[in-house]
């Protein structure tokens, strides 16, 4: 398992034109079963990875928040909305709302400090877990670099499938 992430900042830029392949590679492959691999490499991954060792994603990701998120965790800080949205969201003209800084400003010691009020996006990532991973291969690779559970899961998935580099 590599977790330093210099290492896979490393290897994922050597590994550029062969993650390209891969990707066109697992677009033949067929979903269902794809997502039952992506599921148990998952497993095994996430397991062998403490996420707050790195903190990576809570460094470097962009956050959106609903109304129903903002609300939630505004109560829970105990301090009204108006404030809370000055304090830590922009917002666009659409209406849609985003953390205002990177790193985010929850993160303490590469941990949550409001872990059980986190908000989706945050809960999802690595996003692993969910059905639909040939609908999310840009999303993923995208990630490649940053989250070790994603470049490990990529890699292992690259051998489980019988991918190679030489001959796709």
């Amino acid at each position: 398992m590599i977790t330093d992430l210099q290492n896979i900042k490393n290897i994922a830029s050597e590994k550029h034109q062969e993650n390209i392949d891969f990707q066109d590679f697992l677009k033949f492959q067929d979903g269902i079963l794809l997502d039952n691999l992506v599921e148990n490499i998952n497993k095994k991954t996430e397991s062998s990875i403490d996420c707050t060792q790195c903190g990576n994603c809570c460094k470097s990701l962009m956050i959106n928040v609903s109304e129903d998120e903002a609300n939630d965790l505004s109560q829970h800080l105990q301090t009204d909305r108006e404030s809370f949205d000055a304090t830590y969201l922009e917002k666009g003209s659409n209406g849609l709302m985003l953390m205002n800084t990177i790193p985010c400003n929850f993160l303490s010691d590469n941990k949550c400090t409001v872990y059980t009020h986190r908000f989706a996006g945050c809960k999802e990532f690595p996003a692993m877990h969910l059905p639909n991973f040939k609908q999310r291969l840009f999303t993923t690779f995208m990630h490649y670099e940053r989250c070790p559970i994603i470049f490990n899961v990529v890699e292992s998935l690259k051998t489980e499938t019988g991918f190679t580099k030489d001959t796709n």
